[in-house]
């Protein structure tokens, strides 16, 4: 187990200790402690639902992110588990970003995340990737071979510094696919597809939708499922303005 994992396990629980069960909310997750945002590999593994979601175990303020870990049996009593992931090789040292997870064939539970690390001068921008790592719904390895998906394997015109947010799913015939989010150069979102045989190994297919400007910019946090027998996918568009035929808070009529 890496030492920024470590540290980020005997830091939070001892933090946790001096929050009190009547300071949490009854019935939604707060982080174990400090700072959360994206849930994560939302997924049912071994019983019970896992929620993973973006983590700084250290402050109330954004920052380099982990993943923190929690499981259910019912939605609405939530257990801790220690950190998940904390960013410690070169490909995600600058934070272990958003994904998803998935049970594979041999039991163990499959997660997808992009990793990020800057790059560059002042501007210093974030070169993003997608990774794995494998476990057993407490401890989990990165996988040896990360990165498995970067800018090489982006379609042309697309941002690697905006390439990120993997959601995974297994097809009926057992192959595998994700959708992640991009933009091209006018920062009009796209969502990628890629297909694997065996969820380590993947290749890019097409460009599954896009976005011509009228729905925000940046496409973020992509979500695929059936529903219905009909496929769904949803979006966190960036900078998105209300149409004009939305009511308005400032208009007196």
């Amino acid at each position: 187990m890496n030492q920024k994992l470590l540290f980020a396990r005997a830091y939070e629980l001892e933090a946790a200790k001096r929050i009190s069960e009547d300071a949490r909310p009854r019935f939604h997750l707060t982080p174990y402690t400090g700072w959360m945002n994206d849930p994560n590999g939302f997924s049912y593994y071994k019983g019970e639902y896992h929620l993973f979601y973006q983590y700084n175990p250290y402050d109330t303020v954004w920052d380099t992110m982990h993943w923190g870990h929690a499981v259910s049996s019912d939605l609405l009593r939530w257990r801790y588990l220690p950190t998940a992931l904390a960013p410690n090789e070169w490909y995600d040292s600058d934070g272990c970003w958003s994904g998803s997870a998935i049970e594979m064939p041999d039991g163990q539970q499959l997660l997808m995340y992009t990793g990020i690390r800057r790059e560059g001068g002042e501007a210093r921008e974030n070169l993003q990737v997608q990774c794995l790592a494998l476990g057993n719904g407490v401890e989990y390895k990165k996988y040896e071979q990360n990165p498995v998906l970067t800018a090489a394997d982006l379609p042309e015109g697309m941002s690697r510094y905006d390439f990120r947010d993997p959601s995974i799913w297994q097809e009926p015939d057992g192959t595998y696919r994700v959708v992640i989010g991009t933009c091209d150069s006018e920062r009009h979102g796209n969502l990628l597809l890629y297909s694997s045989e065996d969820g380590f190994h993947w290749k890019y297919e097409s460009i599954l939708a896009k976005n011509d400007g009228s729905l925000g910019l940046m496409w973020e946090c992509p979500n695929f499922f059936l529903l219905d027998g009909k496929a769904v996918v949803l979006v966190s568009p960036q900078d998105m303005l209300p149409p004009r035929s939305w009511p308005r808070t400032d208009d007196a009529s």
